[in-house]
């Protein structure tokens, strides 16, 4: 991977991490476009997600100092309930990245599994913005405005959501509507379910020696890391308002025609 291929890719992996677009999907067709091979490790999206993560952490500063202020106050009150809840959601992620890594490795080679995905992704959202109001009227809501089972529920989602092509984000938001947690609730749990499992599979990549191993050399993935850190920290502060505000159908149809694009092509 040449430098300044790492750097677009990494453009796009900021600005479309935040949106329900799938950023490994997009990640996926820009190598495709810019004819840059799959390589044979996920060192690269790694890298690019812990910027993304490290932008959201600085987003979302004052929340987090607020969970863990909560947090050490050792006892159960609103940010230990929540803090418990992220918890739990990570618990299926965690089951994935111990026992199908390979398998999910060798799926981002896989131009097929990225279009089939997109169109899901597309389903998904679609199908969340039509009936997530309705469900959400007839669920109770919950302490912080999700319950323990519907953010496991929203884990499962964010498990499957590994695949290239399934927006992580849109996967989340869409199983959290149809699980009947608002929206304004469910934006901000997406963002921060992810940063726990994101930032250890980076830790063991560095105590493992996989950075060193990777055949993507060191000069690529810092600016790729650098480009997505900036253009993740402006999507976020831009975009996070319109993920919770806009209609999701749009997002849908944008999935769609993009995730049949790449299956015509294939063609």
């Amino acid at each position: 991977m040449e430098w300044f291929e790492a750097l677009v890719l990494g453009l796009i992996q900021g600005l479309t991490e935040f949106l329900p677009v799938s950023s490994s999907g997009h990640l996926a067709i820009g190598k495709a476009l810019l004819g840059v091979e799959p390589s044979g490790d996920l060192i690269f999206e790694v890298t690019v997600h812990a910027a993304t993560v490290l932008a959201t952490i600085v987003v979302f500063r004052k929340e987090i100092w607020k969970l863990l202020c909560g947090l050490f106050k050792f006892k159960y009150n609103d940010e230990t309930d929540y803090i418990a809840k992220l918890c739990v959601s990570m618990i299926p992620v965690f089951v994935v990245g111990m026992f199908f890594k390979d398998k999910v490795e060798s799926a981002f080679s896989s131009m097929l599994v990225v279009g089939l995905a997109l169109v899901v992704t597309a389903s998904l959202l679609f199908f969340s913005d039509i009936y997530g109001s309705r469900v959400q009227a007839a669920v109770r809501e919950s302490r912080n405005g999700i319950s323990f089972w519907q953010a496991f529920v929203v884990g499962i989602g964010q498990a499957f959501a590994v695949l290239p092509g399934l927006s992580r984000s849109g996967t989340t938001i869409s199983t959290g509507l149809l699980c009947g947690v608002k929206r304004e609730h469910m934006a901000q749990f997406s963002f921060l379910m992810v940063l726990v499992p994101i930032l250890g599979e980076t830790f063991l990549d560095l105590v493992g020696g996989e950075m060193a191993a990777s055949s993507i050399g060191a000069l690529p993935l810092l600016l790729g890391f650098i480009a997505a850190f900036f253009s993740g920290l402006f999507a976020c502060k831009v975009m996070i308002a319109l993920v919770r505000k806009a209609q999701l159908k749009w997002f849908a149809l944008y999935c769609a025609l993009v995730g049949l694009l790449v299956l015509i092509f294939l063609v």
